[in-house]
């Protein structure tokens, strides 16, 4: 693996100050930072090849259909999905899984079925959820969490029947960190005749995602959260469940025919991507990927936990500090809470240092219901962060808590 010091050379936005001091960036969970070939790749899509994509006979439309199209590939490639039929471009995972929701929740769920999802997900993997169970007078159903923050499976077990159609959770916790046994859980579910959703957005960066082995019939990920442009994000899903679902949006692209008395739509993957699609975004979002695959997830995984494990002893360290989210499989976030000072004054503070953390209910406000808090302060390490910047951060983390 390439250097850590090499490796943040290729991320221009870490070598500034913010408050006259060198900058910290441990905000990663709620998007990482970009390498220069990303940043590059948008400057030559508008510089060199920006047209609308798919129809068009000339040459940039050619180029940039090409690139849009390479990227599709790479990341079936990436997911390991059969083809690219079964990768959709979306806006991000919020937008995957409405349409999902919308889609084939529209199909599959009638009145008196039942949804589940868990106590850990994210607003984005609940509202859908409750939309449709109100469109459809259906059920939604709540796996338990123990207080480490990790999934009472036992208690999945009693929730699931056969009446339960959609199985929808997180496969890692944005806020908890906690590392989900989706596997088992999409094992679970298919014995009951269900399908599953897998909100991917947290576990793309940092675990590595075989939708073929997982056995998924939905993922979703969001580019920005893998190193990748804002605005851009994928739908995965089985080819023979894409095929029976309705359209989500009609307009462009999605159609084969159009008259007054009838519309066809178009062949998989372009019956979800109505309109002109975020091209520029989706072309960089390729080499988001490569940045990935040439570092190595295995490199990316063990880097990220050391910094995890060697963050959770230091923080472990500081009196009246309180770690929510123990599990023993987590990803490199910790979040936590300290006797007596609020979480956003924290997060202020640390600013003012030119620390960047996440504070509040990082939109899980059921979870943060559950262990009875307001919220939380969030660090969440990516592949440029270093111990180093763990030490400065604990040390005015020690410095505030005790001015405060």
């Amino acid at each position: 693996m390439k250097n850590i010091q090499d490796i943040r050379q290729d991320f221009p936005i870490l070598h500034q100050e913010i408050q006259g001091k060198p900058l910290i960036y441990f905000d990663n969970a709620a998007t990482s930072q970009k390498p220069r070939s990303v940043i590059d790749s948008l400057n030559t899509y508008y510089t060199g090849m920006n047209a609308n994509v798919h129809r068009g006979i000339h040459t940039l439309a050619e180029r940039s259909t090409q690139a849009f199209e390479d990227t599709r590939e790479l990341v079936r490639h990436f997911l390991n999905a059969q083809s690219i039929e079964e990768v959709i471009y979306t806006k991000g995972t919020t937008e995957s899984l409405n349409l999902v929701a919308s889609s084939y929740g529209q199909i599959a769920v009638n009145e008196g079925d039942e949804v589940i999802i868990s106590t850990m997900e994210h607003h984005s993997n609940i509202v859908p959820w409750q939309l449709l169970c109100e469109r459809k007078k259906a059920i939604l159903k709540v796996i338990p969490i123990n207080d480490k923050g990790e999934l009472l499976f036992e208690e999945f077990e009693k929730l699931i029947s056969e009446r339960t159609k959609i199985v929808s959770v997180v496969h890692v916790s944005n806020t908890l960190g906690t590392i989900n046994p989706v596997k088992k859980i999409i094992d679970t579910a298919h014995q009951f005749g269900a399908i599953t959703v897998i909100d991917g957005a947290q576990a793309t960066p940092h675990v590595e995602i075989d939708v073929q082995d997982l056995n998924a019939d939905f993922y979703a990920f969001s580019g920005h959260k893998v190193y990748g442009p804002t605005g851009i994000g994928i739908l995965y899903g089985k080819k023979k469940l894409l095929e029976q679902m309705p359209p989500y949006m009609g307009g462009g692209e999605m159609i084969k025919e159009v008259t007054f008395e009838k519309t066809t739509y178009n062949d998989l993957p372009y019956k979800f991507e109505a309109g002109t699609p975020n091209i520029g975004d989706a072309v960089a979002l390729k080499n988001a990927i490569e940045f990935v695959l040439e570092i190595g997830r295995e490199n990316i995984a063990n880097h990220e936990q050391e910094l995890l494990e060697y963050a959770t002893q230091k923080l472990q360290e500081i009196p009246n500090l309180r770690i929510i989210g123990e599990a023993n499989h987590k990803a490199s976030v910790v979040s936590f809470v300290v006797d007596g000072v609020h979480s956003m004054d924290i997060g202020m503070m640390l600013d003012a240092n030119g620390i960047a953390v996440r504070t509040g209910n990082h939109c899980t406000m059921p979870l943060m219901a559950r262990f009875g808090i307001e919220g939380t302060v969030r660090a969440s390490f990516a592949i440029y962060n270093t111990t180093e910047e763990i030490d400065r951060f604990v040390s005015e983390l020690q410095r505030i808590i005790q001015v405060m």
